[in-house]
């Protein structure tokens, strides 16, 4: 019989991989977007800023952002090579984001300027939303407390806002950065007037109820554009509700139980929908609060009945307030049955199961109904921008450099966002595959024991090959 070979010995070397298909598409679509111009004239001396700028956003594709590690990544001898760049230092790389911050504006005006100009868009239809992103270090005053979407309330942010061109286009074409403590209908003045002239007449402005108010429509209408948004239902709509069927609502989804009506009046048309499924899930939440009041007010009870300290989670603990508790629940004179006949009758509206749309524009109740859902594009950017492209947490201490590492995070997505738009095969490929395919293909730089290095590629599939061989239109 055969021997079977023994341990395999594993000889280190010398070679040093890295990822030749991110850093490819950035090249490529650094030219596309003539990004040479745009940033070139910010910095005239020193190291070249495009070098910088192509070897960071290549980076950012591949990992986590940060400077420190970012420095590592570049200052390898072969990827300095491939950049065409010399030794440098960290500290280079932070003068880089206070210049990007520094000339923010005139850098989203000329990204704008070129998309614009490259693509003839069969709309120019955009969404608009706002989130924020938490901010590590407390130097920059753009960090505040505020409404965190992250769900970190204990640290400081900033807020962002996103245009993005709707679907079928899905680019992202505007980006303003406020403090962490900016709410929406605030922060919808900055978004939407770096945009706003970059659309068609009667192009369609789109975003959700947290920016909707008078102020921020009549600004829309006053540029002769249309807007859509959604609002939040009040007494007047109570009314409406209360005889719903009265109006002969038409069915848009009988599969899901939806149904609407258009309320016309003087400058815009209400959308009011009844959804089934929306209601079963709107029950079902407020049934959960329910029984949660229920468990919450017995502990309280059974504690005043036992002589025992309130539970710990109902009690206020800072050491710096001092407070005497009397409390009494209303278990002691209602039966449970009451209680959660009290509970439903306060917390249960009539409302379950309607939401309410309102445009300036006069659409079929599908039409409304699916341009507001398609909004959602813009939630994956987000997505995309804080769990794929990973702008999040900012770990800088300036408001330049803030600006700047997320206007790198901006350009990363937007490469991304070009490749599907350019590829119609990418359309439905979420950053994640994108990003992994690019990274996934390598350049193995063979130098032990030769006297000239050897570049072995590895790793080709399908999605990067289709990058590989789109021209992006350029001849």
């Amino acid at each position: 019989m055969p021997k079977k070979p023994g341990t395999y010995e594993i000889v280190p070397n010398l070679n040093i991989s890295f990822p030749i298909g991110t850093i490819y598409a950035v090249e490529k679509l650094y030219h596309v977007l003539n990004c040479g111009e745009i940033f070139g004239k910010h910095k005239k001396n020193g190291i070249d800023i495009n070098k910088l700028l192509k070897a960071l956003v290549s980076y950012k594709l591949n990992d986590n952002f940060s400077i420190k590690r970012a420095h590592e990544w570049i200052h390898r001898d072969e990827v300095l090579e491939m950049f065409d760049l010399e030794s440098l230092s960290e500290r280079t790389l932070y003068r880089i984001l206070e210049t990007l911050g520094a000339n923010k504006e005139q850098i989203i005006s000329d990204i704008q300027d070129v998309i614009f100009e490259r693509y003839d868009f069969e709309h120019t239809d955009i969404n608009m939303d706002w989130t924020s992103i938490v901010l590590h270090g407390n130097e920059a005053k753009l960090g505040k407390y505020g409404y965190s979407r992250d769900h970190r309330p204990d640290k400081k942010q900033i807020t962002l806002g996103i245009s993005e061109l709707a679907d079928p286009i899905n680019i992202p074409v505007g980006l303003t950065i406020e403090p962490g403590n900016t709410n929406d209908q605030k922060h919808f003045e900055k978004t939407y007037l770096q945009i706003k002239d970059r659309l068609k007449k009667d192009s369609l402005v789109i975003f959700d109820k947290g920016a909707n108010s008078i102020t921020n429509t009549a600004m829309i209408r006053a540029d002769n554009l249309q807007y859509m948004t959604a609002k939040k239902l009040n007494k007047s709509d109570d009314r409406i509700i209360s005889k719903f069927d009265e109006y002969h609502p038409v069915t848009i989804d009988e599969e899901k139980g939806i149904k609407g009506i258009k309320i016309e009046k003087p400058n815009s048309i209400n959308y009011l929908y009844f959804s089934k499924n929306l209601q079963k899930e709107q029950l079902e939440s407020r049934a959960r609060k329910i029984l949660r009041q229920i468990h919450e007010a017995k502990a309280i009870q059974d504690s005043i009945d036992c002589g025992k300290n309130l539970p710990k989670r109902f009690r206020i603990n800072n050491l710096l307030i001092d407070v005497e508790y009397f409390i009494q629940t209303k278990l002691v004179e209602l039966s449970e049955e009451e209680a959660v006949e009290l509970l439903e009758g306060k917390i249960i509206t009539g409302r379950e199961g309607f939401f309410c749309l309102k445009s300036s524009k006069n659409l079929t109740l599908e039409e409304a109904l699916l341009t507001y859902r398609k909004k959602d594009s813009i939630e994956k950017i987000f997505n995309s921008l804080k769990n794929e492209i990973e702008i999040k947490p900012l770990r800088v201490w300036t408001n330049n450099s803030i600006y700047g590492a997320t206007i790198i995070g901006f350009i990363a997505q937007l490469f991304v966002s070009l490749m599907r738009y350019e590829i119609s095969d990418l359309k439905h490929t979420a950053t994640k595959f994108i990003k992994k395919s690019l990274s996934n293909l390598t350049v193995t730089v063979d130098s032990w024991e030769r006297k000239t290095k050897t570049y072995v590629y590895s790793n080709f599939d399908a999605i990067n090959m289709m990058i590989l061989r789109s021209n992006w239109g350029v001849s």
